[in-house]
């Protein structure tokens, strides 16, 4: 792997791995609800993010587990989904049409995530500790949680997105994202959030809203 030091040897260095059982939206194409021209524009998205955050003041990293089947092996985008696809372009000046087609699917956790980023107008950036959407193996419309191999692959990818970029902080959502990120960034104001989803909702939102001192959004959208 190429020492990821701009955007263009990381997104290089995403483009180029693949691990079984696990989609690679910067690489692969989705037979059901990509285009042929799918992964480029989803790589073509995320280089163009990452140099719009390079050379900006950005407050934090928002860190995850993986891409889920219902949002960022569609989008490329972590804790986002179809619905939340502009939005996410919006905040860092970008536009595009969406990658995959057919109608826009939502996803439970992305929705959560955004009802509190349409709160904060700081530059955030978002990311997970596996950049890839791990899947069981005879169904690639499942979640499953990443290997040790696929998380050692991450932490590099992320290692290398956090020295491009400089947050200020990270928040990391869930257990799995905090353990990695309490031991990538010693130097770091590290965050540990509950993730929202399998009844985390309440202590998520009051974790975020202590940490940028908003009020909780009124509705949580119920998702399946």
């Amino acid at each position: 792997m190429n020492k990821l030091s701009s955007a263009e040897h990381i997104v290089g260095a995403l483009q180029a791995f693949e691990f079984e059982n696990a989609f690679n939206p910067y690489h692969d194409i989705c037979r059901t609800f990509d285009h042929s021209k799918s992964a480029d524009m989803r790589a073509e998205i995320l280089f163009e993010m990452l140099n719009r955050a390079d050379v900006k003041s950005v407050d934090a990293i928002w860190i995850g587990r993986d891409l889920g089947y219902r949002g960022g092996r569609r989008t490329g985008l972590a804790l986002t989904d179809d619905v939340r696809f502009s939005s996410h372009l919006e905040r860092w000046g970008l536009e595009a049409s969406r990658p995959t087609k057919g109608r826009p699917v939502a996803e439970r956790t992305a929705s959560m995530v955004w009802d509190f980023l349409d709160l904060i107008e700081r530059n955030i950036f978002l990311w997970n500790v596996f950049p890839f959407h791990p899947h069981s193996p005879n169904d690639e419309f499942s979640n499953r949680t990443h290997n040790a191999a696929e998380r050692r692959f991450g932490e590099e990818i992320l290692k290398g997105i956090q020295e491009l970029i400089k947050p200020e902080k990270v928040i990391a959502i869930g257990n799995d994202a905090s353990k990695v990120a309490s031991r990538l960034f010693p130097e770091l104001e590290v965050h540990s959030i509950r993730h929202p989803s399998y009844g985390g909702q309440a202590e998520f939102a009051s974790g975020i809203s202590k940490i940028y001192s908003i009020e909780k959004p009124e509705r949580q959208p119920r998702l399946i």
